[in-house]
């Protein structure tokens, strides 16, 4: 594999430095200056060169350093330092949110997650880029629409994620089930599996994220969305209580009184599922392909080593939708030695980081042809699967108030899988609350 990728690098070598002959253009006649909020164009800005920071959540693959290093090494003057926040992500977004609020200088470049590009833009969080310091030629569009706020570039799309369903080969095979497509099928295969399987006999059927953070809105918007509802339209108005996404709301919330969901997964973000998956403890789980390597592992730290596989998350009458996910750099508007902030980030763009990044982590690239270059799938067959994962994948509201829209999300959804409110009741109360959070 490495020696794949060695050859690949010399491939790839012209079009890393096509990107930074890019990166290296001056302002022109592009769209540069941003919303300054009517100060003086900001073009100088992109010129300034220094150390900086990079800010993201925690680092669970243990490679983000590696790649800092590789470039430190070739930077002197320019280094990157790595401020790594909490791996919850409503703590990443609210250290971000409280730097810029401060007009703190300590952050240069953030990790944001792709909901969060439209409400930091909107409320001036992020510096507008210059769209002609950037070739996004061959990216996958949805990636590169996040990145945008009213056309407008305001980060770098690096990686992607899209929602795939884990399962446990091994039993299914045993059992004699196919991989599920619906709701339905998936609970009748975990049925059969316990069944007919001494060793899954103590395995719960199923589990995501149901802890009462991000990872919930993801999930509840993936249910409702692969039952045919939304949460918001298409125009950005509140859909919440729709037969459908009241349907989608039930299913979730009916598992969990069947035990289809253990209770335990109530408190699980993304780390608590994957061991519990790891350990056996899982039939079916839905998580991010960053933890197909971990899953992998055999070093005896996963159970299920070589005993897994990865599909489409199931819907109602067919193969569900997942919610985009995936994060994208950004500048902090308050940051100094932004031109080397848009150098290290196309650098981190190049497809030759990509390369690496996805051998080393299994985490998504942004670059359509990565999806189906052979030596990549040949270690991840899961790439084609999760191409049309992303590529079939609804975003969640992009609101300029998400962090209000996000928790009314949170609160409905968490009180019906406690069972403390019916699924039409809960639905009722957060179109009431959207409403207002989301009118133009």
């Amino acid at each position: 594999m490495f020696f794949a990728r060695n050859i690949r690098a010399v491939a790839v070598a012209g079009s890393l430095a096509a990107l930074m002959a890019v990166s290296a253009c001056g302002g022109g006649g592009g769209d540069t200056g941003g919303d300054s909020g009517g100060e003086p164009s900001q073009n100088a800005a992109f010129e300034e060169k220094g150390p900086i920071t990079f800010v993201t959540g925690k680092d669970t693959s243990g490679n983000l350093q590696n790649e800092v290093d590789e470039w430190n090494k070739n930077h002197t003057g320019e280094e990157v330092k790595v401020i790594e926040l909490p791996d919850n992500a409503d703590q990443q977004r609210a250290a971000m949110i409280q730097n810029a609020e401060s007009k703190g200088t300590e952050y240069t470049v953030l990790n944001v997650d792709v909901v969060w590009t439209s409400e930091f833009a909107a409320n001036g969080y992020i510096e507008e880029l210059p769209q002609d310091k950037f070739d996004f030629d061959g990216f996958l569009p949805v990636t590169v629409e996040s990145a945008k706020y009213f056309n407008k570039l305001y980060a770098v799309p690096v990686t992607s994620d899209g929602g795939l369903l884990y399962y446990r080969t091994d039993w299914m095979e045993e059992a004699g089930v196919e991989v599920p497509t619906t709701f339905e099928e998936m609970k009748t295969a975990c049925a059969t599996i316990k069944e007919k399987v001494a060793a899954a006999k103590d395995a719960s059927c199923y589990a995501g994220q149901h802890d009462k953070y991000e990872g919930l809105t993801v999930n509840i918007s993936e249910a409702i969305d692969s039952a045919g509802g939304h949460i918001t339209d298409d125009e950005g108005m509140a859909t919440a209580n729709s037969p459908e996404a009241v349907q989608g709301l039930t299913w979730m919330a009916d598992s969990f009184k069947d035990g289809t969901i253990p209770k335990a997964a109530l408190t699980w973000k993304e780390e608590e599922g994957r061991t519990a998956f790891q350990d056996g403890k899982l039939m079916f789980h839905r998580n991010w392909p960053y933890i197909y390597a971990l899953a992998n592992k055999d070093d005896g730290s996963s159970k299920v080593n070589g005993k897994f596989g990865v599909a489409p998350l199931p819907g109602v009458s067919g193969p569900g939708v997942s919610s985009l996910g995936g994060h994208n750099y950004a500048i902090s508007k308050t940051a100094k030695n932004k031109g080397t902030a848009i150098e290290f980030m196309t650098w981190m763009a190049s497809e030759e980081r990509m390369i690496a990044r996805t051998e080393a982590t299994s985490n998504a690239p942004t670059r359509t042809s990565l999806y189906t270059d052979e030596a990549l799938t040949k270690e991840y067959p899961y790439l084609p699967v999760l191409q049309k994962s992303i590529e079939g994948a609804r975003p969640r509201p992009k609101v300029v108030k998400y962090g209000d829209v996000t928790l009314a999300i949170q609160d409905a959804a968490y009180g019906a899988l406690q069972g403390q409110k019916e699924p039409q009741a809960a639905m009722d109360e957060l179109q009431s609350k959207l409403e207002p959070l989301v009118a133009k």
